[in-house]
């Protein structure tokens, strides 16, 4: 299924991976009001499409937008809450990089017209086609998992402080999955000795980890958070268009489509069980 916002491929079996930040589109009309900087899109989840490339052959359905995380963020609420209270946040329509430093030019980040007319042009389509997606494998199997992927530079003081673990399991404290399908997940991590792991560490799972995971209706999420040294080299600042993003290293890459394989059989196994 294509859209302006997004493409939908759905599959056979109760499970729906969604990259909610591979996008990256910038409308003409919006180009003008970024700073130089953000043309190197930094901030993007990059080359995780190509690293969740085979989960079609899996029978899981695949949702990925085509605009950029700098337009519009489609992992934060409607109301733009704070999703980590008390620590640095980006909001619904960001105004600043990963680093805090300002994303717009002077007097030219979007008014409260603007985050709307964005919130309804592009936030609520997207959350449309994952919700209805998720309610035809929920009524068509009995239940469904959402498994939500992102991936991030391991460090970014702004937001956390250290270096994040290569792997970082969310599941909003526990709450937006049944009990043994964490279990399971963090069983799958712990047997792998490759990558460091954590499971609701830092990134505990983000709006729609949180939103869309009602274990108690038969409707399972989960978020991994990806430190992108897993998959590719990350440069020294400052990044720019010419640095950024680092090329995609298939050999990294394929032990990590690995893990994450065994981590969507998990998911798979646990829908079959019932």
């Amino acid at each position: 299924m294509n859209h302006d916002v997004y493409t939908l491929r759905r599959g056979s079996r109760p499970l729906l991976v969604s990259l909610p930040h591979v996008g990256t589109l910038i409308p003409d009309d919006q180009r003008e009001r970024y700073v130089e900087r953000a043309a190197a899109l930094e901030d993007t989840d990059w080359h995780l499409d190509r690293l969740y490339d085979f989960v079609r052959s899996l029978g899981a359905s695949l949702l990925v937008p085509r605009y950029s995380r700098y337009l519009v963020d489609l992992n934060r609420p409607p109301e733009d809450a704070p999703m980590y209270p008390g620590a640095n946040n980006t909001e619904l329509c960001p105004t600043r990089f990963f680093t805090g430093d300002p994303l717009y030019r002077e007097g030219r980040a979007p008014d409260s017209a603007e985050v709307s007319r964005r919130r309804e042009h592009y936030w609520r389509p997207y959350h449309h086609a994952l919700g209805v997606e998720l309610q035809r494998l929920r009524v068509a199997h009995g239940h469904a998992v959402l498994f939500d992927g992102h991936s991030i530079q391991s460090r970014l003081p702004w937001l956390f402080e250290g270096r994040l673990p290569d792997l970082n399991l969310g599941t909003a404290g526990g709450a937006s999955c049944a009990p043994s399908l964490r279990e399971a997940l963090a069983g799958v991590l712990g047997s792998q000795r490759t990558f460091t792991h954590v499971v609701d560490g830092r990134f505990k799972g983000g709006w729609t980890t949180r939103h869309y995971g009602q274990p108690l209706a038969g409707v399972h999420a989960v978020q991994l958070e990806i430190a992108c040294r897993a998959y590719m080299d990350e440069p020294t600042p400052p990044l720019t268009a010419a640095n950024w993003p680092p090329p995609y290293d298939a050999v990294r890459a394929a032990q990590l489509k690995q893990t994450i394989a065994s981590l969507l059989r998990a998911c798979g196994e646990f829908c079959a069980a019932g």
